[in-house]
């Protein structure tokens, strides 16, 4: 009881139209400058060009999918004649829409079709509201509303959204002796933590069929992926399980990039110097925010030999774990990169303040013209 109660209260409907339009604004902002963040990590050699065009890919699915969310609220608090509630979003370390709303989109997306076929087409809405604003004299809120719920529709019939799962995918990279590589690829929205969350995987093929064209292999090892994407669960447990399960897959690198949480004054709730900076900074509109990046890495460092059955034995990956005061059993990682996203004027603040948990965190500072610089 206390805890769907606590969830309640970090839950928070944008009732107002105003406010709904400046947040899908906000974030309009804050994921046009994702890809240029994950490609100023390119050139720092964070991520190679494969890893940028993977992630800017997911990145583009995040914003179309604001888009989406953005036409369907965007009568919200004006009189449609149609209840149709408000956008929730978690506004407690996360300031992303709640899990909820991603799979109510999920099941919209199913009837996409079927809603559009029965909706009047853009010209016929767009003539109706001319004839009764020039003739009645009234805004035709009602047949906004009509427009704004076919574009939603439309963008989700369209496709390519980031949905609550994300099926992996595997790309070729190359051979390695007589081994293929792989990166498989996925990403999911994370429930409990309400931000979106993306996997990389660079994974040696010793079956003899490819895995993506491995009729008995792929299906289980995307089954399993997905059935591991969890931000709970720790990289090592992932990795070694996947391991374990495909005895020809071997998983020599496994990555988790956090996109999120998001950080404003105007919509979420932020203790500690986040709260004080964002206070401090007092961002003109738009400005006054800041989005957290993390990357969790697990490397491969060695394999061993196992004895499987009475004349067998497989190959099984030993993971290097952070060697700094036992963190790498903890957390379940070789190192954790974290990084805060966030507008000249609350960097300023950031700057001056220079609270202690931030030594060692990336800062990439966005210019109004759009320009990355990254200070360490």
């Amino acid at each position: 009881m206390t805890k769907d109660l606590n969830l309640t209260q970090d839950h928070s409907g944008l009732t107002d139209d105003l406010a709904a339009r400046r947040y899908f604004s906000k974030f309009e902002r804050i994921t046009g400058h994702l890809a240029r963040v994950a490609a100023e990590m390119e050139v720092e050699r964070t991520f190679s060009k494969t890893d940028v065009g993977i992630i800017s890919e997911y990145v583009a699915r995040i914003a179309r999918t604001f888009g989406a969310l953005s036409h369907k609220y965007l009568l919200t608090g004006r009189d449609t004649g149609v209840f149709f509630g408000s956008l929730s979003i978690d506004r407690h370390e996360s300031g992303f829409p709640v899990f909820a709303e991603l799979m109510k989109m999920a099941n919209d997306a199913q009837q996409a079709e079927a809603h559009l076929a029965g909706m009047r087409t853009r010209e016929q809405l767009k003539d109706e509201m001319v004839r009764q604003i020039v003739g009645d004299l009234t805004v035709p809120t009602k047949l906004q509303f009509a427009m704004s719920q076919r574009s939603y529709y439309e963008a989700l019939a369209e496709g390519g959204l980031f949905w609550a799962t994300n099926d992996p995918h595997a790309l070729w990279t190359g051979n390695k002796e007589d081994r293929r590589t792989y990166m498989l690829h996925w990403a999911v929205y994370d429930s409990q933590q309400n931000v979106p969350t993306i996997y990389l995987m660079d994974v040696e093929d010793t079956g003899d069929v490819a895995l993506p064209k491995d009729a008995r292999r792929w299906p289980s090892a995307q089954a399993h992926l997905t059935a591991q994407g969890s931000a709970g669960l720790k990289l090592l447990t992932i990795a070694q399980g996947f391991d374990r399960d495909f005895d020809d897959l071997h998983p020599k690198r496994l990555r988790r990039i956090h996109v999120g949480p998001m950080y404003s004054s105007a919509f979420t709730l932020q203790t500690g110097p986040i709260r004080e900076v964002l206070e401090e900074a007092q961002g003109a509109v738009g400005d006054d925010w800041t989005l957290a990046w993390t990357v969790e890495d697990l490397h491969s460092e060695r394999t061993e030999m196992e004895k499987k059955g009475w004349f067998s034995s497989v190959e099984r990956e030993i993971f290097k774990l952070d060697p700094f005061a036992g963190r790498g059993a903890e957390t379940g990682t070789t190192s954790i990169e974290r990084a805060v996203i966030l507008p000249q004027r609350p960097f300023q603040v950031l700057a001056e303040k220079n609270p202690a948990g931030f030594k060692d965190v990336r800062k990439f500072v966005v210019s109004p013209a759009g320009r990355v610089v990254s200070y360490r």
